[in-house]
């Protein structure tokens, strides 16, 4: 049997619960253990309608002129980038703020602005020409989808294997990443 409760907001599986939670991102919870599951770039994305209006970036101090559509859930500072000095985290201007990634990917479609978004939300709009990936002077900031449980539980069989069938599926290269092909 297997319940699966899709929601953005960040929950604490062992108050809300849940045998475990998949989670897109960093994880600040110290009272969880993870797993990684796969690794997840991150799209700075726009429409080729925004780009027309307001031009390309092509640096991070670009950013700041532009628009963006930030995630929430996150928080609006959540653009960050490498940089030989570390990562930098950007500003841009608020263009809209949600808390749903896919309103996010339809946000940047509809020309409202920038969008950081990972590869799994952008890449089916990126292949079918909807959102252009905008690449500036640097990378954003690596991270990863991991399954975690709450410290101090021994985990049940079947969340390993849950774990290790979507390792599988997702691959080494996901999937969704349109860089990658088959």
């Amino acid at each position: 049997e297997l319940t699966l409760d899709i929601d953005d907001r960040r929950v604490d599986p062992a108050a809300d619960g849940y045998d475990a939670i998949i989670r897109h991102g960093p994880l600040s919870e110290s009272r969880l253990i993870a797993w990684k599951l796969a690794p997840s770039r991150r799209m700075l994305t726009a429409s080729s309608d925004y780009l027309a209006r307001c031009g390309t970036p092509r640096t991070l101090q670009d950013l700041e002129q532009h628009k963006g559509i930030f995630y929430t859930n996150r928080g609006i500072a959540d653009w960050r980038f490498q940089t030989s000095t570390g990562n930098v985290i950007v500003r841009a201007k608020l263009g809209l703020a949600i808390n749903n990634g896919d309103m996010m990917r339809d946000a940047a479609i509809a020309g409202l602005g920038l969008a950081l978004l990972p590869a799994f939300i952008a890449g089916p709009a990126i292949r079918d020409g909807l959102l252009q990936e905008v690449e500036v002077d640097h990378k954003p900031e690596p991270e990863f989808i991991f399954m975690a449980h709450p410290q101090g539980r021994k985990p049940p069989a079947k969340l390993r294997a849950i774990a290790d069938h979507l390792k599988r599926v997702f691959g080494s290269s996901p999937y969704w990443d349109p860089g990658t092909t088959g």
